[in-house]
């Protein structure tokens, strides 16, 4: 499996010559498929659309340029066929930043049933050293690190940076917060996306609790950011007010909690974004760790328009931003004067 289907008809070159080779089996280009007289097959799929892999179960799969697929295609379809048959599989890639595919790595290094390895460009004996030599004087030396040492690099291709720095906020309790000015950040589930909530304390700095969830009601939801209300009394809950949010901000308001409504446009959304960045950048805030946070935040992508040079930002697509957006909406909260909440809700 590859990412797009140009990437996937580079394999089906090199399977189809060996294929040819072989006395007896069947080519089908059309599928990109080779069936052999024993009964056996190989295919070469691409994950455009993560749904279409499902299938038939699998003995083994190798995902090439697994960094630049969704991890969908993985989570939703190909692990899943791997257990009829308790199948394998092994992930190719040139390193982007430290996303799903990292992780996986990672898990290798760690040992069990998991093993990872690297080589770098120059370990490829068809490749000249001049050329390799001449690609680090030319490019920049995190592109270089990346693309020719296979080095995972901190916020390559991503927003975020210095994120080991600012992911050490310890578990706290209220009383630890007693008579701090507690805010929060809420991000709205839309379908498959989750409800993400996070609480900060503005003189501690620091995020103090946060709750993420999906697939469940409305009712439920704001149950739930009432009872993390009722636990921190934060004095502003800054929430996304786009589509399904202004009726629920309306209901919290009514039952007595400090909403304010935060609409999101391109320009709001990017001025969010880049200030979440730049208090990374600067250490301003610790965050609590947790893998599926972090790993929207080191999937988070810029995208600039060849057409306006304005930039936007986004998880990749497939993946979610819920968490990113509560935690970007929660430092606003905390960044905004005191004196300003008052006035919103007197």
């Amino acid at each position: 499996m590859a990412p797009t289907y140009k990437v996937a008809a580079v394999g089906w070159r090199l399977i189809r010559q060996l294929a040819a080779q072989l006395p007896g089996a069947a080519i089908r280009d059309g599928d990109m498929m080779v069936t052999f007289l024993g009964g056996g097959s190989v295919q070469v799929r691409s994950a455009d659309d993560p749904d279409s892999l499902r299938g038939e179960g699998l003995d083994f799969v190798v995902v090439d340029e697994c960094a630049f697929v969704v991890e969908d295609a993985w989570q939703e379809a190909l692990r899943p066929a791997l257990s009829d048959r308790k199948g394998g599989a092994l992930f190719i890639s040139t390193p982007r930043g430290r996303n799903w595919f990292w992780r996986h790595y990672q898990r290798g290094l760690e040992g069990g049933d998991w093993q990872s390895w690297s080589f770098p460009t120059a370990a490829n004996p068809f490749i000249d050293p001049a050329e390799i030599e001449s690609a680090r004087r030319d490019l920049p030396e995190d592109v270089f690190r990346q693309e020719y040492l296979a080095e995972f690099i901190e916020g390559a291709g991503s927003v975020f940076r210095n994120l080991s720095a600012c992911l050490q906020a310890p578990l706290s309790s209220p009383e630890e917060h007693r008579g701090h000015r507690i805010v929060a950040g809420v991000d709205w589930g839309k379908q498959e996306d989750f409800t993400a909530i996070s609480l900060v304390c503005a003189d501690c700095q620091r995020e103090v609790a946060r709750d993420r969830f999906n697939q469940i009601d409305y009712v439920v939801q704001r149950g739930r950011l009432q009872a993390l209300a009722n636990r921190w009394q934060p004095s502003l809950i800054l929430a996304e007010s786009n589509s399904i949010g202004d009726p629920i901000i309306e209901v919290l308001q009514r039952d007595g909690l400090p909403v304010r409504g935060f609409q999101t446009t391109a320009t709001t959304k990017s001025m969010l974004i880049e200030s979440l960045a730049l208090a990374f950048e600067q250490g301003q805030v610790q965050w609590q760790p947790d893998p599926v946070w972090t790993g929207e935040l080191e999937a988070y992508e810029r995208r600039v328009s060849a057409v306006t040079g304005r930039s936007s930002y986004s998880a990749p697509e497939g993946l979610h931003d819920d968490t990113v957006i509560a935690r970007a909406l929660a430092l606003k909260a905390a960044l905004q004067p005191a004196a300003a909440e008052l006035v919103a809700f007197i």
